[in-house]
């Protein structure tokens, strides 16, 4: 960042971090062996369609970038009621969701679409229902930091299990620090 930058007020964007990814498989176990809690065989990653030269016109367009086959890859793309794309994939496995969400990530990155990604997002439900209630763990790409998201309905979530969730990952996973950060996500397209 040069001295132009400064006075014209730019900032670097922050590239994702996309390592701390692969600590999620651990974390799973930990998450099914004290909370009872497994995955959906849901995750997403939600993402800005952006405009410019780099614009990703269609869901076909997005799909093709990342080399996926909607049928053969469990994939799928879908818009959130608030213009954010994401992209869903069904898999029964957690190692296969993280490879396949890694692989979405690292694709965009290697297109210079990289500052449009916002995070990823895996969900776990109960193992035995009804259990303490489903939870979403929040990857952060910019941070590179994951947060439990556990909502209970339209707009309200369980702060309780998020904390009991933070507390016995924090071993396993980089935990986002900053509360401020957890936010709510709403009608997510991910179970």
């Amino acid at each position: 960042m040069g001295l132009r930058d400064t006075l014209f007020g730019r900032t670097k964007q922050v590239a994702p971090q996309l390592d701390n990814l692969f600590a999620l498989p651990t974390a799973a176990l930990t998450l099914q062996s004290e909370l009872d809690l497994v995955t959906s065989g849901q995750a997403g990653l939600c993402f800005k369609a952006g405009s410019g030269e780099s614009t990703l016109v269609t869901d076909a367009d997005i799909l093709s970038l990342l080399n996926f086959e909607a049928d053969k890859d469990s994939v799928s793309v879908t818009t959130d009621d608030l213009g954010f794309k994401w992209l869903v994939v069904k898999d029964p496995t957690v190692d296969g969701q993280v490879t396949k969400i890694h692989a979405a990530n690292a694709s965009m990155v290697d297109h210079d679409l990289g500052p449009r990604l916002l995070c990823a997002v895996f969900g776990f439900v109960p193992a035995t229902p009804p259990g303490e209630g489903s939870v979403r763990l929040v990857y952060l790409l910019k941070q590179g930091t994951f947060y439990p998201f556990a909502p209970t309905g339209p707009n309200q979530r369980d702060n309780e299990l998020e904390l009991r969730v933070k507390s016995f990952l924090s071993g396993d996973l980089a935990i986002e620090k900053d509360l401020s950060r957890w936010m709510a996500l709403w009608n997510l397209p991910v179970n």
